[in-house]
């Protein structure tokens, strides 16, 4: 079964965390948020074997120094503004990392940022630059970066009258690719790409899903395994815009 779960729910979990002495807060959406803003030796042991998303706050005017994590990831940037490393970051953009690839910093605007990060496996945390250069694997670096995305009018999302599926990235030779999804008010849709990788997840950015106990409104979220069937979800009576990204095939564990 994949992992759902409500923005309303992962807000009522929501927690404040320190991050090189600054206020963070995450409200974690699957598995395990991160307890601290950055990697402390031995926390592998506490790998929980499950999928990790949480929508991170970041406060305004503060900055993220560049970092890596183990794992490869997924940011969406969903409110405020920042910039990440040369690139702008404002909603609706998306960034994706492999695994021992350094990116950053992430450099809050004025009001603050708000983003997601995704992740198909537990990581252990942040690891600063440059001062965890010797935890670096040898491995070819990877970023993926996608500013400003294009989102439908919402005074026409709800008379669309058949599903569309924009491309947001490209499908990359190890599988990586994101697509954006608007679907008719009532409408149920497998949500998918061309070609099987690793993971998904998919955020609901507006409009809602209809759900079995509550409706999955903006900001809501699933991931479903590489060995489970593909996504179907029911657009509720104002339409449905949905990010889709797929991992890879070759996470560098």
């Amino acid at each position: 079964m994949p992992f759902i779960t409500s923005a309303a729910s992962a807000k009522a979990s929501r927690k404040a965390i320190d991050v090189h002495g600054q206020t963070y807060h995450l409200s974690p959406y699957v598995g395990s948020a991160p307890l601290r803003g950055s990697y402390v030796p031995g926390n592998e042991q506490n790998d929980d074997g499950l999928p990790q998303g949480f929508l991170v706050e970041q406060p305004s005017n503060s900055i993220t120094p560049p970092h890596f994590h183990d794992h490869e990831q997924y940011q969406v940037f969903v409110d405020g503004g920042a910039r990440l490393g040369r690139h702008t970051a404002n909603p609706l953009s998306l960034h994706y990392a492999r695994g021992h690839s350094p990116y950053g910093p992430i450099t809050a605007g004025p009001s603050g940022v708000v983003y997601f990060t995704l992740r198909a496996r537990w990581d252990s945390g942040a690891k600063y630059m440059p001062e965890a250069r010797n935890k670096l694997k040898k491995v070819r670096r990877k970023h993926r970066m996608a500013e400003d995305i294009s989102l439908p009018d919402p005074d026409l999302m709800a008379r669309v009258a058949s599903v569309c599926r924009a491309e947001v990235m490209s499908t990359d030779e190890d599988g990586t690719c994101a697509y954006l999804y608007t679907i008719p008010p009532g409408k149920m849709t497998e949500v998918d790409t061309d070609t099987a990788a690793g993971g998904q997840y998919a955020i609901v950015i507006d409009g809602f899903a209809v759900g079995e106990q509550e409706n999955l409104t903006k900001l809501s979220g699933f991931y479903r395994s590489p060995k489970e069937a593909p996504l179907e979800v029911k657009a509720g009576e104002d339409g449905l815009v949905l990010l889709l990204m797929q991992f890879s095939n070759m996470d560098t564990a």
